[in-house]
């Protein structure tokens, strides 16, 4: 049974109005209502996506959030895949509080989004993007680290590294990405200067993510050592996936339309085929080892950081 664990009170929680800092991360076609409504039921921030594309439909997973959950809910905008020139109006017009904006140019409606009240964040991948980030006017940053599943910067840099850089180079509370999973990785997030996590292949292998169990139990049988790094030197972004037939056959070799592999997504996302296209996901499968109800996950991941915490308080500090 789930038992409810005390708030966290940190800028983070504060500026999203949640009770625990810990974001799902907005993966295409699979960070809808059914997901996010959990996650933000759980008391953390569920993330609704638009790198899809599919305006009409992530309108309506908006409206079932309304139904599904009384609790704050937040919006993803993929600079990259922007093909509304209205974008910022249909968020604003839905009436989200909350947007993280990723891949692409922040400042491209940072202040479009601040002067409509929103708080926003932005997805950075280096300490240079950071800075510009900040520049432009975000209210905080999510540091992603290689490690994390999706599209990354070509020239990767891990948590561990880039985390405290980036923290100690700016001003505004910090979300870390990129490995964290669990009680202890938050609070090792936290140890690097962050005020909250966002958990991407955690949810994607939850119990509520729409996802086929056939790629969630392909997370659960992963080692840390079954993903892959791919397009590193090629044409757009690289990205981590999981190891498949496909991908292994890609990590030899640059495709020369990297896009074109995804082209059977939805068999792959909803329909259990593997090798239909790129599995997206962490190299913290590798520390996955069941499908769990998102409350549960959250609820063991706050719990699990509080205990970490007092223990390494307790040993070198008592």
């Amino acid at each position: 049974m789930t038992t409810t664990v005390p708030p966290i009170d940190n800028r983070v929680t504060r500026l999203m109005g949640v009770k625990y800092p810990i974001v799902q991360a907005p993966m295409g076609w699979i960070a809808r209502a059914q997901l996010a409504s959990a996650v933000s039921n759980a008391g953390g921030m569920g993330i609704i996506e638009t790198a899809s594309g599919e305006l009409d439909a992530i309108r309506l997973e908006i409206k079932k959030m309304r139904d599904l959950t009384d609790k704050p809910f937040g919006v993803n905008i993929a600079l990259m895949y922007v093909k509304d020139p209205d974008i910022v109006k249909f968020v604003v017009d839905e009436g989200v509080r909350f947007v993280t904006t990723s891949a692409g140019d922040p400042s491209r409606y940072c202040a479009e989004l601040k002067e409509a009240g929103l708080t926003v964040f932005h997805v950075v991948p280096t300490l240079k993007a950071a800075l510009k980030a900040v520049e432009a006017g975000v209210d905080g940053l999510i540091v992603e680290g290689a490690e994390g599943g999706g599209f990354k910067n070509q020239r990767d840099v891990a948590s561990m590294v880039l985390l405290p850089l980036v923290c100690s180079k700016v001003k505004v509370p910090v979300i870390a990405a990129g490995g964290f999973t669990d009680g202890r990785s938050m609070a090792a997030a936290f140890a690097m200067g962050a005020e909250g996590i966002q958990m991407g292949t955690r949810m994607l292998s939850s119990a509520e993510s729409p996802a086929h169990m056939n790629w969630k139990q392909a997370i659960v049988g992963a080692s840390e050592t079954d993903t892959v790094f791919l397009n590193r030197g090629g044409n757009g972004p690289a990205l981590r996936a999981l190891r498949t037939e496909r991908t292994t056959r890609l990590e030899a070799k640059n495709p020369e339309n990297m896009r074109a592999e995804f082209a059977g997504v939805l068999q792959l996302y909803f329909g259990g085929d593997m090798e239909a296209a790129v599995p997206l996901t962490g190299q913290v499968c590798g520390r996955i080892e069941s499908v769990e109800s998102v409350a549960d996950i959250i609820n063991g991941t706050v719990t699990g950081f509080r205990a970490a915490v007092s223990e390494m308080a307790g040993r070198y500090l008592g």
